[in-house]
């Protein structure tokens, strides 16, 4: 009977034995920001305080960014200076990083920015900013 019980055991550790290794690599992130003006004028600029927020960690993990000016006029920066064409992807270099959104419009600007990482996985961010015409009305 204590024979019969060991070769089930064994049967059951045999068949619960996986010759892979189940290694994660591709790890949950989110986009944290800092709060960001609601208004701007025309060719003011906007800081975007920006964290890369990474439930896990794998070295081949890269990661991406790009955005899309869907209303309104603007450039966007990276705090290393690199200016951002729309559609395009840039390496994201570092976790804590700015942007700088400068309006070019006279009326609302929005924006979306996506991060990508190596596996596909995309957070997406976006912005709206009114124009801050007070020193017109300030005229009148």
């Amino acid at each position: 009977m204590l024979t019969g019980c060991y070769i089930v055991a064994a049967l059951v550790l045999v068949s619960a034995c996986n010759d892979g290794l189940d290694i994660q690599t591709k790890y949950p992130f989110t986009v944290e920001t800092m709060p960001v003006p609601k208004k701007l004028k025309v060719n003011e600029t906007a800081e975007i305080r920006c964290e890369l927020k990474r439930e896990g960690r794998w070295k081949d993990a890269d990661y991406t960014i790009r955005w899309f000016l869907y209303d309104g006029k603007g450039t966007l920066k990276l705090d290393d200076g690199t200016v951002l064409l729309p559609n395009e992807h840039y390496p994201l270099e570092k976790e804590l990083f700015r942007l700088y959104f400068t309006s070019l419009s006279d009326e609302q600007s929005s924006l979306k920015v996506w991060v990508e990482d190596t596996f596909g996985q995309m957070v997406e961010v976006e912005f709206s900013f009114n124009n801050d015409n007070s020193e017109k009305e300030g005229e009148r």
